[in-house]
């Protein structure tokens, strides 16, 4: 009917599709009755949905977070320890075998400064310096005995082959000995002399090239100066030890059972000195060399074998190089004497050493000294004992003229007296 809306074409009727729209047969309209958005007259609802029911069978399934960090199981830390071990164990192999087959691949550690080797910059005075200095001159002396192979140290004096070592070194030897330089090359030595009482003897050698030693002055010495010790203590050859000046004229006794006795005023220095460092040098801190090593003091008893115990004696180059030029041109060496002899009526210790025989025409008795006076010093050094004297008065050439302080009775008087040679 016109007017009624509910008439209209097109115009849904309530409950209804619309008319000539499809009928209630069209897929379209099959839920416009719940949709208000395409039936205007359809009444609006809100609808709020219930809420999800609840409890242990209802509990949602938890929800995992792919890219969370997870904690290892206790499989996986034992399976990831033991293939770092593996690993850890086949790169040291490696690495120890390279090593052993030469490394010559392995990287250098390190800046290299590209300047000359360490060494070649030691200053000439430092105790590198003066040991690459003085070791090109210091050999090992070995002599073949009967009573087997000794062995001791030496130094080239001269270019044409002469080398200074102890008398012991050689004394038990045929004559000959076997020189090893320090580049390791050997040569057949002959001993041109020696002489017992000072301890020293001189080989020759038939070899080019040799690089004498330097001489020091041994008076100009003082306590407390640097020295070093070059020589083969114990066959280490090429051994360098150092130290200081301990005491001067450090008057000593030695020499083995039957054999001479030798007479030291030393030159005492706590350098360490073994067995084979015998003839060696005693070299200054300017690298000339002030003594020859000698002898040692121990703690052990007779026949057991003593070792450095820091107090070494070396016999003053000044009185071996004298030695030396005496055996060189005349084949022996000369001893200085006093022309009197010690002991007899003994006097307080310390107090002087007794004149036992004065000899009529000798270097004592033109000096005015009798027998009985008691000589109290030499050239300022006091004695106390009797061999005090005797190696004083070696230690100075022939010809030296020495101040003589002595005691006649009460009286205390001083003279001057030439020292001389003996006869033979």
């Amino acid at each position: 009917m016109p007017g009624d809306p509910a008439r209209v074409p097109g115009r849904p009727v309530p409950g209804g599709p619309p008319q000539g729209a499809g009928g209630g047969n069209s897929p379209w309209w099959s839920d416009a009755l719940a949709d208000p958005w395409r039936d205007p007259y359809a009444p609006a609802a809100v609808v709020v949905p219930a809420p999800a029911p609840t409890g242990p069978d209802t509990d949602p399934e938890p929800v995992v977070d792919p890219d969370a960090p997870h904690r290892p199981g206790v499989r996986q830390v034992v399976l990831i320890s033991l293939i770092t071990a593996l690993l850890a164990g086949s790169l040291g192999s490696a690495l120890t075998y390279a090593l052993l087959r030469g490394g010559g691949n392995l990287p250098t550690l390190g800046a290299q400064s590209g300047q000359a080797p360490a060494l070649a910059q030691r200053k000439p005075d430092s105790l590198a310096g003066v040991a690459e200095k003085v070791l090109p001159s210091v050999v090992t002396v070995r002599v073949a005995s009967l009573g087997g192979t000794s062995e001791g140290s030496g130094f080239v004096v001269s270019a044409d082959g002469h080398i200074i070592t102890n008398d012991h070194v050689v004394a038990d030897g045929p004559g000959k000995a076997t020189v090893i330089f320090n580049d390791g090359s050997t040569a057949p030595g002959t001993v041109v002399g020696q002489d017992p009482e000072s301890d020293i003897a001189v080989i020759k050698v038939a070899k080019s090239g040799l690089k004498p030693v330097e001489f020091g002055d041994s008076d100009a010495l003082a306590v407390g100066d640097p020295v070093l010790a070059v020589g083969s203590p114990l066959s280490l050859a090429n051994t360098v030890t150092a130290g200081i000046v301990s005491a001067l004229d450090r008057t000593m006794q030695a020499g083995e059972p039957g054999g001479p006795t030798r007479y030291y005023a030393a030159i005492q220095t706590d350098a360490a000195v073994n067995h084979g460092n015998s003839g060696g040098p005693l070299v200054d801190g300017a690298g000339r060399v002030v003594g020859v090593n000698s002898t040692i003091k121990s703690l052990v008893a007779d026949g057991q074998e003593a070792g450095n115990i820091g107090l070494a004696f070396a016999i003053p180059i000044n009185q071996a190089k004298r030695v030396t030029e005496d055996i060189i041109g005349t084949g022996k060496a000369r001893r200085t004497v006093i022309g009197a002899q010690v002991g007899g009526t003994a006097v307080a210790p310390g107090a002087g050493v007794r004149l036992n025989a004065v000899e009529p025409a000798g270097p004592a008795a033109a000096a005015g000294l009798k027998t009985g006076d008691v000589v109290l010093r030499l050239n300022g050094h006091p004695l106390t004992e009797p061999i005090d004297l005797v190696a004083l008065v070696r230690k100075y050439a022939p010809g030296s003229v020495v101040t003589v302080e002595y005691r006649r009775g009460s009286a205390r008087q001083s003279t001057s007296v030439t020292l001389a040679a003996d006869a033979k």
